[in-house]
């Protein structure tokens, strides 16, 4: 793959997962205000943000994020 395409393809990762880690952060909190912290939604939400999460943590750890 050349290298321009592979970053560019990097980036649109990079970007996609913050993305949705925030999305999933922001629709977990409001099903906490609405009391629904036991329902399958949020359980699912969970386990999308501490995924969401280990690949942020990973980029970090190999020097790719900040």
């Amino acid at each position: 793959m050349d290298p321009e395409k592979r970053l560019e393809a990097f980036e649109k990762m990079l970007a996609g997962v913050q993305k949705d880690y925030e999305t999933a952060e922001n629709k977990m909190r409001r099903l906490k205000e609405e009391g629904k912290e036991k329902s399958a939604t949020y359980r699912q939400l969970m386990g999308n943000k501490l995924q969401y999460q280990n690949m942020l943590s990973l980029y970090k750890i190999y020097g790719l994020l900040d």
